[in-house]
């Protein structure tokens, strides 16, 4: 049997998650991938000249939707934009 003293907290007990603000945090960073999801969408829809003036490509933006390794599509498609810009 453990023994506590009288200032310890249990590791429950010490937790600051709120159920409600989990809930809010959720639905925040849900909203953020749909918003990301529909600007990637919109730049599929866009012609290749249009992107080549933005310095991507199609495949950029398909790259950008598969992000991984804690790289974000922003973070992609910046890369993109400067290998474009230094051929």
């Amino acid at each position: 049997m453990a023994l506590s003293l009288s200032g310890e907290r249990s590791v429950a007990a010490g937790s600051h998650v709120h159920p409600l603000r989990a809930l809010i945090a959720w639905f925040a960073r849900a909203k953020a991938a749909r918003a990301r999801r529909t600007a990637l969408r919109n730049l599929l829809a866009m012609d290749p000249a249009r992107l080549r003036d933005l310095g991507i490509t199609h495949a950029d933006i398909a790259d950008a939707m598969s992000a991984a390794s804690g790289r974000t599509p922003g973070m992609v498609l910046n890369a993109a934009r400067a290998r474009s810009a230094h051929p």
